[in-house]
């Protein structure tokens, strides 16, 4: 899956998961649930978005069996995420803690070059 190209640099990781950087394809590895998918920037936010929009509060306090599962299907991506209530949490800490990481190096990374210049 990986090959000279793509050098991934982790972004974040938790025991259920991380997400990698490839600079050489400009993508995102994200691990999660048995599986790695690649996804250029703007699906990796996008995924981030509708994996946010999953009414959690719903899912728990639901009797009915339909609301047990939230179904993410990524843009251009042949990967499809079935998740239970605890796999929606742990995805969304997952996919919460890479965003606030590469919010924090685009932070470090303005703040040394305003002190450059």
């Amino acid at each position: 899956m990986l090959n000279s190209l793509c050098q991934p640099v982790e972004i974040f990781k938790t025991e259920h998961g991380a997400v990698y950087q490839c600079n050489g394809r400009n993508c995102f590895w994200v691990e999660f649930a048995g599986g790695k998918t690649s996804f250029k920037v703007e699906d990796f936010l996008l995924l981030k978005q509708k994996v946010e929009a999953i009414d959690v509060q719903s899912m728990a306090n639901s009797t009915t069996r339909a609301t047990d599962i939230a179904i993410v299907m990524p843009l251009r991506s042949e990967r499809c995420f079935v998740l239970t209530l605890t796999d929606v949490l742990n995805f969304r800490e997952l996919l919460q803690g890479a965003k606030a990481m590469l919010d924090l190096n685009s932070l470090i990374y303005e703040c040394l070059h305003a002190m450059a210049v």
